[in-house]
């Protein structure tokens, strides 16, 4: 890896071939990345509400690794030959020429996390969600980012398939209370490593007979990573996976069993599910169940998240064996779901009242009458600068305040305070002294 140049290198590069950058450079966000801005707010927050009510629900407790691992604990968790370690983690030397990435996925983090922090010695299952940010260089397209924000849940230490249920819930729970319709998951099992070898060896040799018909990558995924192959999405693929050979013919009896119950699990509840012999995921570490859980989005019906069961993947990290599941959604495409969907959470509460001023003296009560309504948790704006009472009370419509106090000369004098409730367009000049008072009365909080 070739250590890359610093900052203060790059500047004067810069410089050397064009003196005059700093003016003409104009900032960008960088590709794939996107601000969130204030209107979208509210859909941050209503989500982040969801998240936390429905994990304590289900008893998951939050956790935070950093946003930055050593880049060898994601290429063994991950999977040497994903694309995700291939094509898509960036990762970098350090000033101590430490090799680091920042975290293209939460699970390998929160699997060393896990370790190293003795949570291991915990009673079983032990759960645990985190909401951060994940960073992978892919084409950038509706709902997918180079920078995108996810809410992760893991459960570890139990092999029964009711706690994968469970985690497939969490999610199904959440798009619910989210206002999500016409929501069913997509199911598959791939196997373990006593059935998935001679699966994967049948699925080659299948492969071999069509390779002509691939594309280049599938040439390659097939010696290196041939359950891949199922999860391509080139459409001249496509007939050559239809016609694939299926891993649920070929599972083992513990593995059989494991799906069959999981399904029996889904029918009792009444959630509506289809087999989906293509759905691999695009993580080595998977092993028996894998889900996603798909709901009318972003043009069509579209996956909402993705996850699945990981059961070697801690004793692949230094671990005891401890089996495992997850999931991981975008927080970025569950909004622009809801927009497709056309549902928008209530707006984010904003002060109701504005303070209005006329000359230097009232300004200076102003300040005062804004900060004692705060102390009393009221909120309160102030109209700042030197403008008129006439511009005031327009800026008190831009605001939608549903109240102005007014503080002029008259009301200085008379100690008082002029209250105008611009929702029913009463007025009425009350005792400064009286004013908490007086707006709790109105409803204002």
């Amino acid at each position: 890896m070739r250590q890359q140049a610093t900052a203060g290198a790059l500047y004067q590069w810069l410089m050397s071939i064009c003196p005059d950058f700093l003016v003409e450079i104009r900032y960008r966000s960088v590709s794939g990345t996107r601000d969130v801005l204030p209107e979208e707010q509210p859909y941050w927050r209503f989500i982040e509400k969801k998240i936390a009510e429905i994990t304590a629900l289900f008893g998951y407790q939050r956790v935070d690794p950093p946003i930055f691992e050593e880049t060898p604990l994601f290429i063994r968790g991950v999977g040497e030959t994903t694309d995700i370690v291939e094509k898509e983690m960036y990762s970098f030397l350090d000033k101590g020429k430490t090799a680091l990435t920042l975290r293209p996925e939460f699970t390998a983090g929160v699997m060393r996390l896990y370790l190293q922090n003795g949570l291991h010695m915990l009673s079983k299952p032990v759960k645990l969600y985190s909401v951060g940010p994940v960073f992978r260089f892919e084409r950038p397209q509706a709902g997918r980012f180079r920078q995108h924000t996810q809410f992760n849940v893991e459960a570890l230490g139990e092999q029964d398939p009711a706690i994968d249920l469970e985690v497939m819930s969490v999610a199904w729970q959440l798009y619910a209370e989210l206002g999500f319709a016409d929501l069913a998951f997509q199911l598959n099992s791939t196997g373990c490593p006593q059935c998935r070898p001679h699966y994967i060896e049948i699925l080659k040799a299948y492969y071999r007979e069509h390779l002509h018909e691939t594309c280049e990558d599938c040439k390659r995924r097939l010696e290196r990573n041939a359950l891949r192959l199922l999860d391509c999405k080139v459409a001249g693929c496509q007939p050559v996976i239809a016609s694939a050979p299926v891993i649920s013919e070929h599972l083992c009896a513990e593995c059989d069993s494991h799906f069959s119950a999981l399904t029996g699990f889904l029918r009792g509840l009444g959630r509506p599910y289809v087999i989906n012999h293509k759905l691999v995921r695009g993580l080595d570490y998977y092993t028996k169940t894998v889900f996603e859980v798909w709901a009318k989005g972003i043009g069509a019906q579209n996956a909402m998240c993705g996850g699945g069961r990981y059961d070697g993947l801690i004793e692949q990290l230094g671990g005891d064996p401890t089996p495992g599941i997850g999931f991981g959604s975008g927080i970025e495409r569950i909004i622009l779901s809801m927009k497709e969907q056309g549902l928008a959470p209530d707006p984010l509460p904003a002060p109701q009242i504005l303070v209005a001023h006329a000359g230097a003296a009232a300004k200076a009560a102003a300040v005062e009458v804004v900060f004692r309504l705060r102390d009393h948790r009221i909120g309160a704006l102030m109209a700042f600068g030197e403008r008129s009472l006439k511009s005031q009370m327009r800026e008190a419509n831009r605001l939608n305040a549903g109240v102005v106090i007014i503080i002029a000369e008259q009301e200085l004098e008379a100690q008082t305070l002029t209250v105008k409730d611009l929702r029913d367009g009463s007025q009425a000049e009350i005792p400064a002294a009286g004013l908490i008072e007086h707006i709790k009365a109105k409803g204002l909080r």
